[in-house]
């Protein structure tokens, strides 16, 4: 049995495992991440030493033909890949989606210096750290140092024989490629979360269909219309890397041997050992850090990003992401999607559902497509050094056939496929649908201020003292006032503020009643002691002169609610403040005339008494309204075709506090101490995550 047969079957049989069994295990993991480490053990070396000596033993004249048909070659097969990437959207539906809030929305920009990242300052630091680039540019120029060199066959002959000695390293530990193959796909199919799914498998199944096409249809195409390889010939020599880096999600563990396997086949279709047939050596190696193959499905999910949250890039857009895109897939994926995202004014939080994504499975789908990619750009630049090119009229036939009737096909099914299946929105759902983190105190709401039943408790001026008496802590809450406070499905009284004050009301060893009062009336029932303690409000000038706030408990990062299909008008402050012709809206939390007048200028902004009427009042023709983002994108999960947008440059955040009854220190002090405590004890965090950005906690203990 081969040992690629083998690599299947370890694969089926690991998956199978894991899915029956369910089950997974330290030991498992350890053999599975053991021969991915022993495979890149000799990656690195053999990328630096075979472009030394690749580069090295040819003459100056041989250089610049590789670098010129190289660069033909790689734009040909970067131009394909491109094309049909851009012809996924087609297969997309037309589903409403939102998102719960994410940190990473209000994430700055990671910036990073590409001269860092490309030209080695120091060769042992980007060794040592594994900057591939830098490593590749390192050798590429030793190598060009060793072709003006006469004397240089002894030398050379070093770098070979380490090569040599990796190539036959690399070959055994692929001898043990059957028992780490099917301890990885073990692991994977056993630890494998259902609910992470969710919202995916179009991007999945899309992916998997265009990765797919391009790896078994049009790129070994490509090779039999141009050279007398056979596509049989292409799947020869890179059938164990295809296996292996689909199994591992790993193109660079297998450079090695895809340089390798090539070469057999370049040697075998020559009958000879020249130095045309060593250059696989050096392309493999300087293919890895480029764009090419599967980091180029990066366009892809960013286009899948723009659709999953209603935002759809124009086509007239198409050429601005492709230049961007290939710039910035320069450098690492993790720096460029969010990059990228930013650019195209698309919701930060996209990028954790990129993570997921790649390490569930379109890490595996890009190495297949890399591999093949990198395979074919192996065996065409030999062929036309060799002056093997030749157009062949059968493949062209089949390629004219072929490709454009499967890629209609895919794109036609998968479009049929998607808007069959009975999508419905469940944002709203979800946010609603959540009880009490914590166990409640007893609690009563009412929906508005009762006449004064106990004036004389209410008149004492001490606030503890008067929840004391009471033996109830009321606070007072507001209508609209989502994430913070608003009814669940259940008609129950719930939200961020609200869990603070049943869990405020148990350790006080108090009853809690929640009154619904307008913003207007804050001070009016803390003043006459009616209330003790009222829902969160934005810490602005305005209201720091109004009430007597306590220390922030949360940060809210100041935000625009827009449409979905105007997001791109709304990227810059300074544009924005310039245009007199954008109506703002902002609610009364928010609004300080003051300061409004003094940022704003030359627009007109409407102060809102509630954030709906911004949905529901067609009369103001209000265009965008400013808003904390964290609040903003929980009004987004109830109107969908409205999105979140953080402009540039960022604005401090703002702290959200509770007003207390002034003058009186003693409770403002407690509440702070109390509220200092409950955020060292990440108790607020653990609200926050469930609140506002809609996750179970993890680890988290009262």
């Amino acid at each position: 049995m081969s040992q690629a047969n083998k690599i299947i079957i370890a694969m089926i049989l690991g998956l199978c495992i894991g899915f029956v069994s369910g089950y997974s295990n330290d030991v498992i993991d350890y053999i599975g991440q053991g021969f991915v480490m022993l495979l890149q053990m000799t990656a690195l070396p053999y990328i630096a030493v075979s472009l030394v000596f690749g580069i090295g033993s040819m003459s100056r004249q041989q250089a610049r033909r590789l670098a010129k048909y190289g660069a033909v070659s790689f734009a040909i097969l970067l131009c394909v890949v491109v094309g049909i990437v851009l012809l996924a959207p087609i297969a997309f539906p037309d589903w409403n989606s939102a998102a719960f809030y994410s940190a990473s929305i209000i994430r700055e920009k990671e910036t990073s210096n590409p001269l860092e990242y490309f030209l080695p300052a120091n060769p042992f630091y980007a060794m040592a750290n594994g900057v591939v680039p830098a490593i590749v540019v390192f050798s590429v120029f030793i190598g060009i140092g060793f072709i003006g060199i006469h004397n240089k066959r002894r030398s050379l002959y070093v770098f070979k024989d380490i090569r040599q000695a990796l190539t036959r390293v690399t070959n055994t530990v692929m001898k043990m490629a059957p028992y780490g193959v099917i301890a990885i796909a073990w692991n994977a199919s056993a630890t494998l979360a259902e609910d992470e799914m969710d919202g995916l498998l179009v991007y999945f199944v899309t992916t998997a269909s265009m990765v797919l096409l391009l790896t078994f249809v049009i790129l070994p195409l490509i090779v039999a219309i141009f050279t007398p390889l056979t596509i049989s010939q292409v799947f020869l020599a890179c059938r164990s890397a295809l296996i292996t880096g689909f199994a591992t999600g790993s193109i660079f563990v297998v450079i090695p041997v895809i340089a390798e396997d090539v070469k057999k086949q370049l040697i075998a279709h020559s009958h000879s050992h020249n130095s045309s047939t060593r250059l696989p050596s050096i392309i493999a190696p300087i293919s890895y850090s480029l764009p090419m193959g599967g980091k180029l499905l990066v366009l892809l999910f960013i286009l899948f990003a723009a659709w999953f949250n209603g935002e759809e890039i124009a086509i007239s857009d198409y050429p601005r992401l492709v230049f961007t895109g290939i710039l910035q897939l320069f450098g690492s994926q993790m720096i460029a999607v969010p990059n990228i995202l930013e650019r195209f004014s698309i919701s930060a939080s996209m990028f954790e559902l990129y993570v997921v994504a790649e390490q569930l499975l379109v890490s595996r789908l890009a190495a297949l497509l890399s591999v093949m990619f990198i395979t074919v750009l192996c065996m065409l630049i030999p062929m036309v050094i060799m002056h093997k090119v030749k157009f062949y009229l059968r493949p062209f036939v089949i390629f004219m056939i072929s490709v454009p009737l499967c890629t209609s096909l895919v794109l036609v099914a998968l479009s049929f496929t998607f808007n069959s299946i009975s999508h419905q929105y469940e944002g709203y759902q979800k946010f609603i649908d959540r009880d009490l983190l914590l166990p409640a105190a007893s609690a009563r709401v009412l929906k508005e201020p009762l006449p004064d039943e106990t004036p004389d408790i209410d008149s004492i001026e001490n606030t503890m003292e008067r929840i004391n008496v009471r033996g109830v802590i009321r606070m007072g809450y507001y209508a609209d006032a989502l994430p913070y406070a608003f009814h669940n499905k259940d008609g129950e009284l719930v939200g961020l503020d609200i869990e603070i004050g049943h869990l405020l009301a148990q350790e006080l060893e108090v009853d809690i009643e929640f009154i619904r009062i307008k913003r207007r009336n804050i001070e009016e029932f803390l003043n006459r002691g009616y209330l003790d303690i009222v829902a969160s409000l934005p810490v602005t000038p305005g209201n720091l002169i109004n009430h007597n706030l306590t220390n922030p408990h949360v940060q809210e990062t100041l935000a625009l609610l827009v449409r979905d299909n105007e997001r791109s008008k709304y990227g810059n402050w300074h544009r924005i403040v310039e245009n007199s012709e954008i109506v703002l809206g902002m609610p009364e939390t928010y609004y300080y005339d003051r300061t409004v007048k003094k940022n704003m200028p030359n627009n007109v902004v409407h102060e809102l008494s509630s954030p709906r009427q911004f949905f529901i009042d067609e009369e103001l023709e209000i265009d965008a309204m400013i808003y904390g983002a964290a609040g903003a994108s929980a009004w987004t999960l109830l109107y969908p075709d409205y999105t979140v947008v953080i402009p540039e440059p960022r604005l401090p955040e703002m702290g959200m506090a509770f007003p207390v009854q002034k003058q009186d220190y003693e409770f403002e002090q407690f509440m702070n101490n109390w509220i200092s405590m409950k955020k060292s004890g990440k108790t607020i965090d653990a609200l926050f995550t469930f609140w506002i950005e809609g996750k179970k906690p993890i680890g988290f203990v009262r």
